[in-house]
């Protein structure tokens, strides 16, 4: 069974940092793209960031670029997302993803977390 288990999510206040980890089992890793999704109250989810299998390709959304980093470990079999300059429209539930294909950045995947909860204050 396939599991993504996101942590490192809380409270910061703007201009404030947090790490994200997605933790993978259950599927072979390195084979995967990975991405990050996020929510927002009353808003629909929306891309955030992606990764390719090797971690030799990166694709960001315009409003996170040059905040955002994602990498990954495939030794560790989990990914993450480094989030500097938070801003508190930053705020939302932020998920995990999984995909064999290049559909991320379509905002869809195989296989998604159950979500960590960001919430920067101003």
């Amino acid at each position: 069974q396939v599991q993504l288990v996101e942590s490192g999510g809380g409270l910061v206040r703007a201009g404030g940092s947090l790490r994200l980890s997605c933790a993978a089992s259950g599927l072979t890793f390195r084979r995967y793209a990975m991405g990050w999704f996020r929510q927002a109250p009353g808003k629909e989810r929306e891309f955030a960031a992606a990764i390719s299998w090797s971690g030799g390709d990166t694709q960001y959304a315009d409003s996170v670029k040059g905040r955002f980093t994602i990498s990954r470990d495939n030794a560790k079999n989990t990914v993450y997302l480094q989030m500097n300059s938070l801003k508190p429209e930053d705020t939302a539930v932020y998920f995990c993803a999984a995909d064999l294909g290049s559909r991320l950045t379509l905002g869809q995947a195989e296989y998604w977390g159950q979500g960590a909860q960001v919430t920067v204050s101003s």
